[in-house]
């Protein structure tokens, strides 16, 4: 089972991530366009703390894509996260992207809506690496970052429609991560809001880490 952590703001976090076997340690990167994205310098830094066995993902939430190419060449992380909406990012796109950087593993965001959620998933077949599940709320330009959960049933027949591993994400947490797998059966989870501190500061409380990386690694869909 992955299990991958967002929105990670700090080396120490990212070290710490990293020992505890989180396998994609997240970092929301841009140029100040959408709130708490970090510089490429910052980025770089968290990155560079990171231990072998754990892969660094850059989140983006823009639609430019001079932009992401640009944070993408600085700096090369394990995986480009692409969350914009999609109506603003097509799959033609992450074409264009996958060409210029084939080391770059592409993750795409799937806003879990409705039936038309599946074809979407579908249509980033033989582009996307992966495919994340997120809430969506209407008019945002962005999915996920919500801390709501989705439908997990419909969570599941995107995971059975599809070859992509499929990470689920939604409000995920140490409490629901557990029936959330058993539900879907995806190949890894994502949590960011419930497990960060809850004092509004966006930093990550390490011991609900902790919780949610020992109840995702005791469950293997094959068994379950």
């Amino acid at each position: 089972m992955i299990v991958q952590i967002y929105e990670v703001t700090t080396p120490e976090e990212a070290r710490a991530l990293s020992a505890m076997g989180v396998d994609h340690v997240g970092v929301l990167v841009g140029d100040g366009s959408f709130p708490r994205e970090q510089t490429i310098g910052t980025a770089r830094q968290i990155f560079a703390t990171i231990r072998s066995g754990s892969k660094a993902s850059a989140l983006s939430l823009s639609h430019d894509l001079d932009l992401i190419a640009s944070l993408t060449a600085a700096l090369l992380p394990d995986i480009l996260h692409l969350g914009a909406e999609p109506q603003h990012l097509s799959s033609a796109q992450l074409r264009a992207l996958r060409a210029e950087f084939p080391g770059v593993s592409l993750m795409r965001s799937i806003p879990v809506v409705d039936e038309n959620s599946i074809d979407l998933a579908r249509s980033y077949e033989g582009i996307a690496d992966f495919l994340l599940l997120d809430s969506y709320r209407s008019g945002d330009r962005q999915v996920g970052a919500l801390g709501v959960i989705h439908s997990w049933e419909l969570d599941r027949r995107i995971v059975e429609s599809v070859r992509t591993p499929v990470i689920i994400a939604g409000g995920l947490g140490p409490e629901n991560v557990r029936d959330a797998i058993r539900a879907a059966c995806p190949a890894g989870v994502d949590s960011k809001t419930k497990t960060d501190k809850s004092d509004g500061s966006h930093t990550k409380d390490l011991q609900k880490v902790w919780a949610f990386v020992t109840v995702a690694r005791r469950l293997n869909c094959g068994t379950i």
